[in-house]
């Protein structure tokens, strides 16, 4: 399920216009992780950008970790990331 939450929609704002991100999906998973004591919401995101061509799975990632910064500091407790370029995407 898409997240659609202020949450949900930060992220996406946010990987579109720090990586020119064509696709953003954003699930939260929070649900799944209920009862093992973490605050802050469990997400996987899945992004699809030029910007990672030629990049390696780690550098891709920590790009997108960079772009969302400051919400892994506050609401954010996991991250999941799917990155890939359109060509990967299929």
């Amino acid at each position: 399920m898409t997240m659609m939450s202020p949450l949900g929609a930060t992220i996406a704002t946010k990987l579109k216009a720090a990586l020119g991100a064509t696709v953003v999906e954003v699930e939260d998973d929070s649900a799944s992780h209920a009862g093992h004591g973490a605050s802050g919401a469990h997400v996987n995101v899945v992004v699809v950008a030029d910007v990672f061509a030629g990049k390696a799975p780690l550098a891709r990632h920590r790009m997108v970790y960079a772009a969302l910064a400051e919400e892994m500091t506050g609401p954010i407790h996991a991250l999941a990331i799917v990155a890939k370029t359109p060509a990967e995407r299929g």
